[in-house]
């Protein structure tokens, strides 16, 4: 069985994708634990890229990585690339986000993740994206929770934070990034 390192330290994250991409035949594993990126480039598919191919050099094995972001309407795309990097702490983020929003009647927004798969080179020869449109709520729908728990995903009626693992994967924008890299990880891979 063909072995894919997902590039990310977080288990919730590797089981989430490794999910998504259940039906390929594939070994999944969390890259290593010491390994860290910095998220330097400009657009997400820079930073999957760099990711992707740090975790491939290390492990000399095929890399998967993500990157995402909330892409507000009435911000110009804000937070986007920086949504880790909004502020510290995620009542500080959704704080922030509101404040910016202020009264706007303009509550359009979408999470968008770019996914790329690299080579055992560190060569990323394959990506996709996935965006999954809503909007924004007033407040968060549920304590404790991120940007998830602010878009409202019309489809499934209720926040993207509360999206089950089959939603997740035919709605969420990683999931559908993952569906569209499916055809090139079997093909890349061999995989039957």
């Amino acid at each position: 069985m063909q072995r894919l390192t997902i590039a990310t330290g977080n288990p919730i994250k590797v089981s989430e994708i490794e999910a998504m991409l259940g039906p390929l035949p594939l070994e999944v594993q969390r890259q290593p634990s010491d390994l860290e990126v910095d998220e330097t480039g400009e657009t997400y598919l820079e930073n999957a890229s760099l990711k992707a191919s740090a975790a491939a050099l290390r492990t000399n094995e095929w890399a998967l990585a993500d990157d995402s972001g909330l892409e507000v309407d009435a911000l110009h795309g804000a937070p986007g690339l920086f949504s880790a990097r909004y502020a510290s702490g995620n009542d500080t983020k959704i704080q922030r986000l509101l404040e910016e929003l202020n009264s706007s009647p303009y509550r359009s927004a979408c999470f968008r993740s770019t996914m790329v798969i690299s080579d055992p080179s560190g060569t990323c020869v394959a990506s996709a994206e996935g965006v999954c449109w809503g909007e924004l709520l007033l407040k968060p729908a549920y304590a404790g929770g991120g940007f998830e728990s602010l878009l409202w995903v019309r489809e499934a009626r209720c926040t993207y934070g509360e999206l089950n693992a089959s939603q997740l994967t035919r709605l969420g924008s990683r999931g559908k990034a993952a569906r569209a890299l499916a055809p090139d990880l079997r093909r890349l891979l061999n995989l039957n």
